[in-house]
């Protein structure tokens, strides 16, 4: 192999080690800003069923429930 081919070799592995890196940053970023925006959609949700829908003295879990139908009896 000549010294050319080598470091050819060298240039593509440090080329394809930067995009990695890159990729995997944008990837958990974007993952962290995802799970951060479904935590905050469901922390309301829960809070207009419990304003909202639950009854006196009902769990927001089970006002969730009793809205699905799963208490019906079949």
């Amino acid at each position: 192999m000549s010294k050319l081919e080598k470091i050819n070799e060298k240039i593509e592995k440090s080329v394809v080690d930067g995009y990695k890196k890159i990729e995997n940053g944008v990837v958990s970023g974007y993952k962290k800003v995802e799970d951060g925006i479904v935590d905050g959609f469901n922390k309301m949700n829960d809070k207009i069923i419990e304003k909202v829908f639950a009854k006196d003295g009902e769990t927001v879990d089970e006002a969730k429930k009793r809205l699905s139908g799963e208490n019906k009896e079949k």
